[in-house]
């Protein structure tokens, strides 16, 4: 690959080594591997992480911003509006600094859009150790299939803000979603201000790397290439996807719990009642006392969790969870 990220040779095969890829694969072994981890955020800690499409692409963007240069590799990840999953190679200290990083830069981008100081500073980080080649592909699929099972009308292999549509496609054919089927620019094409502006940073050289709809493309910083070579084939990729469950990694030590209905219909019902009940669009404009009445009434008509509603509701757990 003619790529300004392509993995050095002796990263590339410190890569193939750590996740057992340069082994002999005996079907049925397990076979450690290292440096492996699944970092993310609990998705009952904020209301949302990424409004709309304008903030998805922002999100997808800041991972560049941040991996460039970084000693790790991204195997897999996943953007959801509540939370985000990454599936990491590298020291431990540069994988919990590149998360960290990522939601510094995002609580950033809220204040600066809008107007929401300190949004992130409750999230919390989470993170399991991946020690063998079989549990990499557990928690890679897990990631993957996260759209879907948290109810959204996608195929794990098209939702646009992961990793997924990057997996074993062929070369040069359509495919969605749409970036995957039109020819993208470079961003030498692009002027020094529009790069600053869709990458936020001053940092970042134009070199060749492939962007298009003003995204970089997750190929310019996923090592999808090696991760394809870990399952080895199509077949074992699917059977992955096909016999992978939430619980086997949710009992490593939990991640996201999944509400009863996708977060976006939660927040759409919100505003709904909103309106319904103070004529207002915007919750920001309500008062504690109307938050919780909100809250209130979230919770009687919709199945989900005490600290999902009033996060949604913009309140704090500790202060009103027994008066809800």
């Amino acid at each position: 690959m003619d790529k300004c990220m392509e993995l050095s040779d002796m990263r590339l095969k410190r890569l193939e080594a750590d996740l057992a890829i340069d082994r002999t694969f005996t079907k049925g072994q397990e076979i450690e591997v290292v440096d492996c981890w699944h970092f993310y955020t609990d998705g009952s800690s904020v209301d949302a992480l990424f409004y709309d499409v304008s903030d998805f692409k922002d999100g997808m963007n800041r991972i560049f911003n941040i991996v460039f240069g970084a000693d790790l590799e991204i195997l897999a990840f996943c953007l959801m509006d509540t939370h985000v999953h990454f599936i990491l190679h590298g020291k431990f200290e540069a994988c919990n600094k590149f998360l960290h990083e990522y939601v510094r830069r995002t609580s950033m981008y809220f204040q600066t859009k809008y107007g929401e100081r300190n949004k992130l500073d409750s999230i919390r980080i989470s993170h399991q150790m991946i020690d063998t080649d079989k549990y990499l592909k557990t928690a890679i699929c897990y990631t993957l299939k996260n759209a879907p099972v948290g109810g959204l009308h996608f195929n794990p292999l098209d939702y646009p803000w992961s990793s997924g549509p990057l997996m074993f496609r062929t070369p040069d054919t359509w495919s969605t979603p749409r970036w995957m089927a039109v020819e993208g620019e470079e961003l030498s094409q692009f002027s020094f201000r529009t790069r600053r502006s869709n990458l936020k940073t001053k940092s970042v050289t134009a070199g060749n790397i492939k962007m298009i709809d003003g995204i970089v493309l997750p190929s310019e910083y996923v090592a999808f290439d090696v991760v394809e070579r870990l399952f080895r084939t199509h077949k074992g990729f699917n059977y992955f996807m096909c016999s992978s469950k939430e619980m086997d990694v949710e009992a490593r030590g939990g991640v996201v719990s999944h509400l009863s209905i996708p977060m976006q219909e939660l927040r759409q019902h919100k505003n709904e009642l909103c309106k319904e009940l103070f004529g207002q669009n915007d919750i920001r404009k309500l008062d504690i006392a109307s938050r919780l009445k909100l809250a209130r009434v979230l919770k009687s008509r919709y199945n989900s969790s005490d600290k999902q509603i009033i996060r949604l509701c913009g309140l704090i757990y500790d202060e009103v969870s027994h008066l809800l």
